[in-house]
């Protein structure tokens, strides 16, 4: 029919030609990494998924949204990783164009609800330690947000499937993704929105909110000299490393992809093309090491599941002790200025294991 002949006339015209693929050593180089990245991605949130299965006072409202992360990203791995590893060792994509089609979309897909999902934690990082609320554990806004993380990635990942731009080859031919280098108003306009809403949004809004928080760790700051003080640098740690995470997996992609789009043709090569999507491919590995490693509470808990902590386990004790810090936030507007005052409270919670978290009425607590 006239249909197919136009899908076979149009199947490949994105495929790179010989002189624009990896020689056949790049093409080893790139298996092995992307074997790297799949396997340390899937263990990495496989570890994550053991804990939440395990210990059950790791199921809090908040923890919500790092579950999700790491099912996305587990999924990446399984369904994306795999499909660009194989292809990458035979040196060609290997799936045909629906394939290529459902490789962009999945991998789309699962990249943006672990993005969002991160904008929201950093959201809810910063409003925990803010916000004062006798409420107990709400379960109800966090699997909202879970829920509109998937309905938001879906928003922008359909259109692709239903005609709004596409999906293609990508880099050294070996993986699919949006097709940055058709040059049309309607790729244009789809990869524009793409930007703004996927990528420039979400980073503006983790910068804002992790500023706010650390403006509000330094309030504590001033008025505790001792312990606020470490804690303010651990937080401020953990934010640095955050943020510049992000931006080393995401930004090169994005940049990448709007100079593919918005350039001369061919001024992205095979190589400066899968540098930047193996960046973003490695989230799904770091994304686990610093939300969970880096929270004593998840660590702690690590460190049981696998007998590293002997003597605790030995003394029979099933939760550790942490101190932590919650800030208060009180603005009481003046004539022309607004005042701020920092209420200080610490005490002791049930890191993890099987004893019930204990009931509280004091403002909430946030592990720092």
């Amino acid at each position: 029919t006239n249909k197919q002949e136009r899908f076979d006339d149009r199947e490949w015209d994105d495929m790179p030609t010989d002189t624009e693929t990896l020689s056949p050593a790049g093409f080893v180089v790139l298996s092995v990494v992307l074997g790297l990245i799949m396997t340390f991605g899937f263990l990495n949130n496989f570890v994550v998924l053991l804990l939440f299965c395990k210990f059950k006072t790791l199921r809090t409202p908040v923890n919500m949204l790092l579950l999700n992360i790491s099912v996305s990203d587990m999924l990446v791995c399984v369904f994306g990783t795999t499909l660009s590893f194989a292809s990458s060792i035979r040196g060609k994509w290997l799936l045909g164009r629906l394939g290529c089609s459902w490789y962009g979309f999945i991998n789309s897909c699962f990249g943006i609800v672990s993005l969002i999902s991160l904008v929201i934690l950093s959201y809810d990082r910063y409003s925990t330690l803010t916000v004062y609320n006798k409420r107990g554990p709400d379960y109800r806004k966090p699997l909202l947000a879970v829920g509109g993380s998937w309905l938001y990635s879906l928003i922008w990942t359909v259109p692709p499937l239903l005609g709004w731009s596409s999906y293609g080859l990508e880099g050294a031919g070996t993986s699919c993704s949006v097709s940055w280098k058709v040059r049309t108003a309607q790729s244009h306009s789809y990869i524009i929105c793409l930007f703004i809403f996927c990528l420039g949004l979400p980073i503006l809004a983790m910068v804002y909110c992790y500023s706010r928080l650390l403006w509000a760790v330094k309030q504590v700051g001033k008025i505790r000299k001792t312990a606020a003080r470490r804690r303010e640098y651990h937080i401020l740690f953990m934010v640095l490393t955050t943020v510049v995470c992000y931006l080393l997996c995401w930004m090169p992609y994005g940049v990448v992809a709007m100079m593919a789009t918005f350039g001369p043709p061919n001024i992205i090569s095979p190589v400066a093309s899968v540098v930047p999507s193996l960046l973003a491919k490695s989230s799904t590995v770091i994304n686990p090491l610093i939300y969970i490693l880096m929270n004593k509470q998840f660590y702690r808990c690590f460190l049981i599941l696998f007998h590293c902590n002997q003597r605790l386990l030995e003394n029979g004790h099933s939760s550790m002790p942490s101190k932590t810090t919650v800030i208060q936030l009180n603005r009481r507007v003046y004539t022309n200025t607004v005042a701020c005052t920092t209420q200080i409270s610490t005490g002791v919670i049930n890191q993890c294991c099987s004893t019930p978290a204990t009931q509280r009425t004091n403002p909430p607590e946030v592990n720092s």
